[in-house]
């Protein structure tokens, strides 16, 4: 496996980690400012670098390049390397992402805490290990 990709596995591991020692249980915890913007700062890079190896395994599979990111997710998934279902999830965590990057103040705090808590290490632990399986 491409040692690039060893490292961001690695990364989404060590950032899933750091935020579960943070993550906080209730949506009153998770408004804090503090705690918001670093479960925020961790969903960002941890789905950064997701979209980084679905490039990387792309790129060193020779696969259709896509047009963006979220193409990737449907890429893997035509290849079979992901589930669809898992696709799709991972697209939402993109667009979701990019509200967060983007357009801090118009986000629903709710879908967010929803997601960080109950969506975001299910699903990238499901990406790793699917990731894993490649020879």
């Amino acid at each position: 496996m491409n040692p690039r990709i060893k490292d961001k596995l690695r990364e989404i591991e060590r950032y899933l980690a750091e935020l579960s020692e943070i993550v906080p249980r209730s949506i009153e915890e998770y408004l804090e400012i503090k705690t918001k913007a670093a479960c925020e700062r961790y969903f960002e890079v941890i789905v950064e670098a997701v979209i980084d190896i679905a490039f990387l395994i792309i790129k060193d599979r020779h696969l259709k390049i896509p047009e963006d990111d979220k193409q990737a997710f449907d890429i893997l998934a035509s290849e079979k390397i992901i589930s669809a279902e898992l696709s799709q999830k991972l697209k939402e965590a993109k667009g979701m992402r990019n509200l967060i990057a983007h357009e801090y103040g118009k986000i629903d705090d709710e879908l967010v805490f929803e997601s960080i808590t109950q969506e975001l290490e299910r699903d990238s632990r499901q990406f790793v290990q699917a990731i894993k399986k490649l020879k």
